[in-house]
């Protein structure tokens, strides 16, 4: 018995803890201008819950009624704040997580708007050199092979213009090749956070039939809800709880020493002398 309140009370300074750092965090981000003030504040002010919890509990019948209901609204308010804290700090995370998958999308853009750019540039070039080639086998289909409007004189005219289309199609090549690679790291990257976001698509699904961009911020804001409710709450009900259980094994104890030495009496205050003149005849 005593040993499940004392992990009930270490469970619950553990949770205790983690939640606040979570909310530390959550609240520095909240207040990033002051970071080193909100780490004070924040330490302090969950210190302040659990000791106070604590007392409360210990001393509910000796506290003044003004007292117990100031501490248990403290109490309650610093839980809010805890939980405002771990939403911002999960929120954070989320969007975060969001920005990366929406900066993927962003390079999946742009390096398809470039590939389309350099591919319609070989294309371009491509289909000249195809005229230029057209041009040169009706000459040479015609038999007009030599002279100053023959195939060769004519090809050799073209020289410049093909060096050049031919320096585009391999310049805009190398760009597709990079590209490519740029794009295969990007897929790559993305299909991770895409699998990253598939348990909260599930979830989606599951709670609201679809896993649309909308809905999946419901369901992440539901499942953050979810969280704080039972992280900080279950953090201060089971101090609560480890508190009664381990006042009522030492309550049992003393009933059980008591039963095993029955002799064994408490010291008797000790007696006030008697006023001696009351002692004398008259």
């Amino acid at each position: 018995m005593k040993f499940i309140n004392i992990l009930a009370l270490l469970v619950s300074l553990s949770l205790s803890a983690v939640a606040a750092y979570y909310s530390i965090i959550g609240l520095t981000a909240i207040f990033a201008a002051s970071f080193w003030p909100i780490v004070v504040m924040g330490s302090t002010l969950e210190v302040a819950k659990v000791v106070t919890t604590s007392w409360l509990y210990q001393n509910w019948t000796v506290a003044p009624r003004f007292v117990r209901y100031y501490l248990m609204l403290a109490v309650t308010v610093l839980m809010f704040i805890t939980s405002i804290g771990i939403f911002g700090y999960l929120s954070k995370a989320h969007i975060d997580q969001s920005s990366k998958s929406s900066i993927s999308v962003v390079d999946q853009d742009a390096i398809q708007t470039k590939l389309d750019i350099a591919n319609q540039d070989i294309t371009f070039a491509r289909a000249t050199l195809a005229n230029l080639d057209s041009v040169v086998q009706v000459l040479t289909d015609a038999q007009r092979i030599n002279g100053e409007r023959g195939a060769v004189a004519v090809r050799a005219s073209q020289q410049v213009e093909r060096d050049s289309l031919n320096a585009l199609i391999a310049a805009n090549s190398k760009i597709v090749s990079t590209l490519l690679e740029e794009k295969q790291k990007v897929d790559t990257e993305t299909s991770a956070l895409e699998t990253e976001i598939g348990p909260l698509k599930y979830v989606a699904e599951i709670v609201y039939g679809n896993s649309e961009t909308a809905t999946v911020e419901h369901a992440v804001r539901l499942v953050i809800l979810i969280i704080i409710f039972v992280f900080d709450p279950l953090a201060v009900l089971l101090l609560i709880g480890a508190n009664a259980g381990l006042q009522h094994a030492n309550n049992i104890a003393k009933i059980n020493n008591a039963k095993a030495f029955p002799n064994i009496r408490e010291p008797r205050a000790k007696r006030k002398p008697k006023d001696i003149g009351a002692t004398l005849p008259v």
